[in-house]
């Protein structure tokens, strides 16, 4: 059910996820072509804000804190898993793999790649930060609002 929690989540997360997307563009080699890296962490984050933040909200200020850090660890895990997925497709239809198991184990393997990006003090803090306030908001607007 659409509730203003829901969509505030959902912006919030969006917002978060545009921050760390820049900071993690920033911290690539300049010639890395991105294609549509932005637009899928931006649906995956209002898809997590909407579903795991949104739907967990209702009870105190203290909760809402790991709420909203839920919600960033799933758009974290979501947008690692989708982008080495998309990954594994383009290297599949270049026929750089033997057969589809390898594929498949190949994902977990560019997820870890993918996630030693993240490993930047700026990105953990902003990523900490905004499931923090994330969750805080998310509860405030609950609160006034339903």
């Amino acid at each position: 059910m659409p509730t203003t929690a829901r969509l505030i989540a959902a912006f919030c997360l969006m917002v978060v996820a545009w921050v760390v997307t820049e900071q993690v563009m920033a911290a690539m080699p300049p010639e890395t072509q991105f294609g549509y890296f932005r637009l899928v962490n931006l649906v995956i984050a209002a898809l997590c804000g909407w579903v795991v933040i949104g739907s967990r909200v209702g009870t105190d200020y203290v909760t809402s804190l790991s709420i909203g850090l839920t919600g960033v660890v799933a758009m974290v895990f979501w947008g690692l898993f989708v982008q080495a997925f998309n990954e594994m497709l383009r290297l599949a239809l270049a026929r750089r793999y033997d057969g589809p198991v390898e594929a498949v184990v190949d994902v977990f393997q560019l997820g870890i790649d993918f996630g030693a990006n993240l490993v930047h003090l700026n990105i953990l803090v902003t990523l900490f930060a905004g499931g923090v306030l994330t969750g805080v908001v998310v509860e405030f607007v609950n609160r006034r609002w339903t």
